[in-house]
């Protein structure tokens, strides 16, 4: 097994032991792709979202939130194009009875030729240490150069043949590349078919075309058709934005690794309405933007990268995603989109209704161009959850199961833990309990030696551990552990709303 497979079963693995995620049913042997978050996924997924919403809603005055239903007009998404072109093209592997996306199967090939250069990069600047020029060794070397090469000649082919929409040029692309399927091994495709990803359901008692409904399947629409209403309640001025997290629905035929492709899932978008021929430089903003927002969590720069889209959505004129280094490789975790007036015009046209913003600075009226900003939930979590496990030597054979979250996403922020169960230890610890649990959440726990509660905390992420002991009782003083260093300090306990609450605030994030 790849070490990186063996991380990510780890992670899976960790998440259901910890209560951070659960299988869906898991009574009745769990229900394909559907995960249920756990009392301590609950609190880091809701502080994701606040990290977000923070971010995008607090911080700007011009960004304000909505929550849309999730059902809409069934005409909405003829209008925005998702009843005739919402498809995946699937692939199945003869042998292994298998299905995969055909693009993700190129993609993840043109991944392992990036891999090796990447590879060949970390032994040149082995061999040459301090002197090591990456830039150099990657414009001059003549593998590294082939490989660029031979990247770049895949790319433009799936481009076309997506652009196209020839799956049978598609097919034949899979066949040359000599891909095989990664449970059998073997070339043994079928044809490429192309699937709709909606969930259809009915409306009412009657069944029929005319009462089809749909779970919508993106958050975006929601905020298109009430835009309007937005704008004149809220009396905004473009450029604006609209915020909104919500669940969101599409029948994955492929989905797999965990909860990075769900058929239930959670979308944080933001569309930006703004005024039209202003879009590249939005565009180029908001690519900006989103990238801080992440790298503030201090995981690394290594970790994000941009990538363009290769093939185009319908409705946009410039598209990228940030990409994060997941356990499994480099894969979409945010996707920035400049989506023109597509959307508004369709619906004006379907809905008969006009959409327009009068502009008092032009004295005119247009159908805005919109930027959008869309990121999933459950791939947040992934991403925070996988890079933050981690397992440490501390020497003497000993080691620890961390989770380095940032203290901001934290589920627990402090661990109150009275050094024994007698001698009013417990009354005491639940005194600071009462006091802390107004600001942060916190926990409360008194069974096992409190090196075993430490390691427990340790596991889910706590930033600290508060210890009282029978000098607390004497001289009001407490032992805090923090998590990353394992350093304790005794402090005075009415410190530890400063001490705590500096450390695991959302301003730092922020700032």
């Amino acid at each position: 097994m790849a070490a990186n497979e063996d991380d990510f079963k780890k992670v899976i693995s960790h998440a259901k032991e910890f209560g951070f995620v659960f299988p869906s049913s898991e009574i009745y042997d769990g229900l394909s792709a559907t995960y249920d978050y756990a009392q301590n996924g609950v609190e880091l997924k809701n502080n994701i979202k606040k990290y977000w919403w923070m971010s995008m809603v607090q911080m700007h005055e011009n960004i304000v939130g909505l929550d849309a239903a999730i059902f809409m007009h069934p005409t909405t998404w003829k209008a925005s194009g998702h009843v005739d072109a919402f498809n995946d093209p699937l692939i199945d592997n003869k042998d292994s009875k298998k299905r995969y996306r055909a693009d993700v199967l190129v993609e993840d090939h043109i991944e392992k030729i990036r891999e090796k250069n990447n590879k060949d990069v970390a032994k040149a600047a082995k061999r040459f240490g301090d002197a090591f020029n990456e830039a150099e060794f990657r414009s001059t070397n003549g593998n590294v150069l082939r490989r660029e090469e031979e990247i770049k000649k895949i790319e433009a082919q799936l481009s076309e043949v997506q652009n196209n929409e020839d799956l049978v040029a598609f097919k034949q692309l899979i066949d040359d590349l000599g891909i095989i399927c990664p449970v059998s091994g073997s070339k043994n495709w079928t044809e490429i078919r192309q699937f709709n990803l909606m969930f259809g359901t009915e409306l009412g008692s009657v069944a029929g075309d005319a009462s089809t409904i749909y779970l919508r399947p993106e958050t975006a629409q929601g905020i298109f058709v009430n835009y309007l209403n937005v704008q004149k309640t809220g009396r905004m001025k473009i450029p604006f934005g609209i915020a909104q997290i919500g669940k969101a629905f599409r029948n994955e035929i492929v989905a797999r690794q965990f909860i990075f492709r769900m058929r239930e899932f959670e979308q944080m978008e933001m569309q930006f309405f703004i005024q039209p021929g202003s879009q590249m430089k939005w565009y180029e903003y908001w690519k900006e933007t989103r990238m801080k927002w992440h790298k503030a969590l201090g995981f690394g720069d290594e970790y994000y990268r941009f990538h363009d889209h290769l093939k185009m959505a319908h409705y946009a004129d410039a598209a990228a995603d940030i990409e994060f280094k997941f356990p499994f490789g480099f894969k979409e975790l945010e996707g920035i989109h400049s989506r023109t007036d597509f959307d508004l015009t369709q619906h004006e046209e379907f809905s008969g209704k006009k959409l327009r913003y009068f502009d008092p600075e032009l004295n005119e009226s247009y159908v805005p161009y919109v930027l959008e900003t869309s990121i999933g939930v459950d791939r947040m979590f992934l991403a925070v959850l996988s890079t933050a496990l981690k397992e440490e030597d501390l020497g003497e054979g000993k080691s620890r199961v961390v989770l380095n979250l940032p203290p901001a996403l934290a589920p627990i922020k402090a661990a109150i833990l009275p050094l024994v169960k007698k001698d009013g230890l417990p009354e005491k610890a639940r005194e600071i309990m009462d006091v802390l649990k107004f600001d942060h959440n916190c926990m409360y726990e008194e069974k096992d030696t409190v090196g075993k509660r430490y390691r427990r905390q340790d596991a889910i992420g706590t930033p600290f551990c508060i210890t009282v002991d029978h000098q607390t009782l004497e001289d009001n003083t407490v032992t805090i552990r923090d998590r990353e260093t394992m350093e304790q300090e005794r402090v005075a306990i009415d410190q530890l709303q400063s001490i705590i609450g500096d450390k695991v605030s959302m301003t730092k994030l922020l700032k």
